[in-house]
């Protein structure tokens, strides 16, 4: 991103305020502190989480709620999965290809079978 951004290394090194040899040893990182990932978002105009929050939400996709158990949980609680279109259109470029059968989509990706329905519907209309 930094190569397509065309960000210079003066201009990298005075935002992050790293020297160039630090943000160089920060390329070879397995994982980056949020903080840090989110000055790189700034820096470069691009989302970052967005990568992990898709990720989230196609490989682990939130549980069914109870609705009888109250939640003693202080964080918010969705109702509601949020698929991305990139994700719809991955998902369904899958089946296209045959690369994976709706089967084996609903099985591993945990999407209800009336929700893929949906899309296969909703999106093969619009092509």
């Amino acid at each position: 991103m930094v190569k397509e951004r065309m960000i210079g290394s003066n201009r990298m090194m005075k935002f992050m305020k790293l020297t160039e040899a630090e943000i160089e040893k920060m390329y070879q990182c397995r994982s980056l502190d949020t903080e840090v990932v989110l000055r790189w978002s700034k820096l470069l105009q691009y989302d970052f989480f967005r990568l992990y929050s898709q990720h989230m939400i196609l490989y682990a996709p939130m549980p069914a709620l109870k609705m009888n158990v109250e939640s003693t949980s202080v964080l918010p609680q969705f109702r509601k999965n949020i698929y991305t279109p990139e994700i719809i259109e991955f998902i369904l470029e899958l089946i296209d290809t045959e690369k994976k059968t709706k089967q084996q989509v609903i099985n591993e990706y945990k999407i209800p079978k009336t929700t893929l329905y949906k899309w296969i519907s909703k999106y093969r209309q619009r092509n």
